[in-house]
């Protein structure tokens, strides 16, 4: 670990203490222009604790052939650093501020930034979008960690009690000690507001970790507000 993949590159985006975190990027294939190409950046699952930027290799692989430049992305993980949560958001948000902050070197277009992720890493990429807070201190906060559209699968978007939503026993262990912060703070439907970035969300109604009600009540208020959600 981490996993390398042929025919991608890793460029180091953040380093905290002896870590390193990389992102692999994928590119299209050669007869695409070179400049201002699309984008979309990856979170694997495993509840915050575990999981592989392997995970989502064969998705980077299938749209870059399309065009884009698919990258999927390491943070860090409970069972390999000892971290919260807030951590995982705070890397999260650190990926998609060091995409943006280099997309000319890249070739990539800074208003067509996708992220994407499942399960956790789906949480991670809600977050980027919906989150105050939470960042790395030493972040250049001018440049916004705000996607320009969302992929997610089997998002984790709801971290706290909300009215009107039964969790099914998912709300059970949710808590500051849990997240290394208050629950609200860190759930990603408690702070949709309006142009909060057009998403999809792909997702199964016999899904017994995420419930499939959680989903539809995000997809909810995202449209109360004014957003595209489908």
């Amino acid at each position: 670990y981490p996993p390398s993949f042929t025919d991608a590159r890793a460029e180091v985006y953040k380093t905290i203490g002896d870590t390193k975190l990389s992102l692999s990027i994928f590119e299209p294939p050669a007869a695409v222009t070179k400049t201002n190409r699309p984008a979309i950046i990856f979170f694997f699952g495993g509840g915050w604790t575990n999981g592989s930027p392997a995970q989502f290799e064969q998705h980077c692989r299938a749209l870059a052939a399309r065009g884009m430049v698919a990258i999927t992305a390491d943070y860090r993980v409970a069972s390999r650093h000892q971290i919260k949560p807030t951590d995982c958001v705070a890397d999260a948000k650190s990926a998609a501020r060091w995409v943006r902050a280099n997309a000319a070197r890249l070739g990539i277009d800074p208003e067509r930034i996708v992220v994407g992720g499942g399960s956790a890493g789906g949480h991670l990429a809600a977050s980027t979008a919906t989150l105050p807070g939470l960042d790395t201190a030493k972040d250049d906060k001018s440049i916004t960690c705000l996607p320009n559209a969302l992929v997610l699968f089997n998002p984790a978007t709801v971290l706290a009690t909300f009215p009107g939503l039964d969790l099914k026993g998912f709300g059970v262990g949710l808590s500051k000690e849990k997240f290394g912060c208050e629950p609200e703070e860190i759930s990603p439907l408690h702070h949709v507001k309006k142009g909060t970035p057009p998403t999809i969300i792909f997702h199964g109604k016999a899904d017994t970790t995420v419930p499939y009600s959680t989903v539809e009540k995000f997809a909810e208020v995202m449209k109360a507000a004014g957003n595209r959600c489908d």
